[in-house]
């Protein structure tokens, strides 16, 4: 099969992977990918698309994937295809059938704009694209299949021995249970998630016993007449075998858990689960494990806990079977009230000292926040509570790398909430906060003033001030800088009693800083930066304390001290590190830059420009649209050209641009400093 795959995809660029569920089809796209990645110089990238429900995510969904960062307020197609332009590189896409129109849109797009790319997509159809190879994956070889094969070479019987070993590890295949194993697996069709929980059952039963029951089972199903099962109720029948294998409270817990997309903790499962008649949540933690040693939940360890995850079949049974005991509604709600607290927990919590922890976990959590809010947003009754939990994601979506998706949803829910309230205030300064990110300042400022409109008429004291403030924002990245000024002034004299550290207070701080600087007031800028390191220290802030950092190393370098720029520089690139803050680190690379020219190392400038040049794209606006960053690119630029020359400045540019945002920080931050060489990727 691999063999064939390969063959076809180098005849064609879309090559479409088809079977039923359970068949196999992510596991042999993995393998594939393993097997063909030295063929494609730009890398073979997955995307998996199994929990997304919004076709209109798909773009963006493949987009993070790919490690494009891009929150611009551009097209997401346009960011895709820009940045996969020349690139030679295979992409996969996991799990299409549920959007499949929007994949095949996007698919065309993108290979008739992307000469070398060619794409390997799984699904249960396929895409009815131009150039498509469909190849349908079949069932494993069951014995029988080849009359000259031996019983224990067979790839349906080791498939199942090897599972049988990880759960009785003493299980060897020998003349006493060959028989035994060949007719199971020949029962189950050689369907590989029917195999493995098959062999689940070996911790309490023979092999023997196994085909007995299964026989029996099969029979029942087919009816009097014993023709065989076709194979998609021949996966049926064996989750169903399994559902029958656990316990009831087992079983209770599987429906409710088919609630969760993607991955999920014990304590989310024990808050959205438990109930003090059937499910107590004292019990969950015992009864996932009874799941876990059944092979029906999925366990994986990572750096921040243990997390858990239903594989998309057993979800989707499960999902049925919480329709049929009519407890889908309440589960849900269940589901979007636990997420709801939890985005409300972590926005008290971001400016402290768990910072890191909020990143990492609202990134994990990611696919069910998108579930509790498609939750929301598809029922007009719950329409506010969507206001709610929206805005209180907001640094979800401005620091955690998804402004173009927070502000798809923002302008779902305000669409939908069209009579001023409160819930839409904060949405309103939420929307423009996202809109300045994105480098997309006339919506930032029209969102600003409709909140500050709105806020007026609800008697939102706190949303005129914050409206205020994002006000300022834009007229900062504006070029305004007058109005800025005077409106961050008003933000941070209204805010300082207040509990709106962030995004109140600390922001306005640092860009009323910004703006100083800009109006060549270096000393004064330098004073509120210090005061604003104070509060992020004393907090534990890192975020916010990294751009505090950068924009420190702009007002030392006006009033002359380089190294002291540099050490503040390299200190915010540093804390980036902890927040794949992509915009983040292609301001601290040009601050750089400019330092290095300053210096008199126009080479090491021009690594450095050319770098920044190259991973833009991976965030989208370049320089965010700002006139005062843009003079200082081009500052940068003249004065390597002055000292190096036009054609010495292009080759060290070109030699800066062949390094991924990786290796360049990874030059940025090299201890030994000046005139260090870099070391691009081919």
């Amino acid at each position: 099969m691999l063999s064939n795959l390969k063959r076809h995809l180098s005849d064609s660029r879309l090559v479409t992977v088809t079977g039923i569920g359970g068949v196999g089809k992510s596991r042999t796209a993995l393998r594939l990918a393993h097997q063909v990645r030295m063929q494609y110089p730009d890398g073979v990238w997955f995307a998996d698309l199994a929990r997304l429900q919004d076709s209109g995510m798909v773009e963006h969904t493949i987009s993070s994937a790919l490690g494009i960062a891009d929150q611009s307020a551009r097209s997401g197609s346009d960011t895709l295809t820009e940045w996969v332009g020349d690139r030679n590189m295979l992409l996969i896409i996991d799990t299409c059938e549920h959007l499949i129109e929007a994949c095949a849109d996007l698919v065309v797009r993108l290979l008739g704009q992307s000469p070398n790319l060619r794409i390997l997509a799984t699904s249960r159809q396929s895409m009815q694209a131009p150039g498509e190879h469909v190849v349908p994956i079949p069932p494993l070889t069951v014995p029988g299949d080849d009359p000259n094969e031996s019983l224990f070479t067979n790839e349906a019987v080791q498939l199942f021995a090897a599972r049988a070993a990880a759960v009785v590890p003493d299980f060897t295949l020998d003349e006493h249970n060959i028989g035994a194993v060949a007719e199971l697996v020949r029962r189950l069709d050689g369907i590989p998630l029917a195999i493995e929980l098959a062999a689940v059952r070996l911790r309490a039963l023979s092999v023997q016993q196994i085909l007995a029951l299964l026989t029996d089972r099969f029979s029942l199903l087919a009816g009097a007449s014993r023709t065989a099962l076709p194979r998609h109720q021949t996966l049926r029948a064996a989750i169903g075998w399994s559902h029958e294998i656990c316990e009831p409270a087992e079983r209770l817990l599987w429906a409710r858990l088919s609630v969760f997309a993607g991955d999920f903790e014990l304590d989310a499962a024990r808050a959205v689960c438990s109930d003090e008649d059937n499910l107590p949540a004292e019990d969950i933690m015992e009864l996932v494990t009874g799941l876990v040693e059944k092979s029906v939940l999925l366990m994986h360890n990572q750096n921040a806990g243990v997390r858990y995850k239903l594989i998309d079949t057993l979800r989707e049974y499960g999902t049925e079977w919480l329709d049929k005991l009519g407890q889908t509604e309440t589960m849900r709600m269940r589901h979007r009230d636990y997420y709801l607290q939890l985005a409300e927990t972590g926005e008290h919590a971001w400016s402290g000292p768990r910072q890191v922890h909020w990143f990492i976990r609202m990134r994990q959590e990611h696919d069910n926040v998108r579930s509790a809010l498609e939750y929301c947003l598809s029922d007009p009754a719950q329409k506010k509570v969507a206001l709610r939990l929206l805005s209180s994601l907001w640094y979800m979506w401005v620091a955690c790398g998804f402004a173009r998706e927070g502000r798809l949803y923002l302008r779902r829910a305000l669409d939908a909430n069209p009579e001023p309230s409160r819930e839409r205030c904060k949405a309103l300064w939420v929307l423009s906060y996202l809109c300045s990110a994105q480098g997309d300042i006339e919506a930032a400022q029209k969102a600003a003033e409709e909140c500050s409109t709105q806020a007026v008429v609800v008697g939102d004291s706190g949303a005129v001030i914050l409206a205020t403030k994002m006000q300022g924002t834009a007229a900062v990245l504006q070029g305004d800088l007058q109005k800025a000024t005077a409106l961050l002034g008003v933000a941070i004299e209204f805010n300082r009693s207040g509990p709106e550290l962030n995004p109140g207070l600390l922001p306005a701080i640092l860009e009323l800083a910004y703006g100083l600087i800009a109006q060549n007031e270096p000393y004064e800028a330098e004073a509120l930066l210090r005061d604003l390191l104070q509060t992020c220290d004393q907090r534990g802030e890192l975020w916010l304390r990294s751009y505090a950092h950068w924009a420190t190393s702009l007002a030392q370098r006006a009033t002359g001290r380089v190294t002291e720029a540099l050490a503040s520089v390299r200190e915010a690139l540093r804390i980036k590190g902890h927040f794949h803050d992509v915009l983040g680190a292609m301001m601290c690379l040009e601050a750089m830059a400019r330092i290095a020219a300053e210096s008199g190392d126009a080479v090491r400038a021009a690594n450095l420009l050319g770098a920044a040049e190259t991973n833009w794209p991976l965030f989208g606006l370049p320089l965010l649209g700002s006139p005062f960053l843009s003079d200082e690119h081009e500052q940068s630029v003249k004065e390597c050209k002055r000292l190096i020359g036009e054609s010495g400045y292009e080759e060290q540019f070109r030699l800066g641009a062949r390094m991924d945002l990786e290796e360049a920080i990874a030059y940025a931050l090299d201890d030994d400093d000046l005139g260090v060489s870099p070391s691009p990727h081919a």
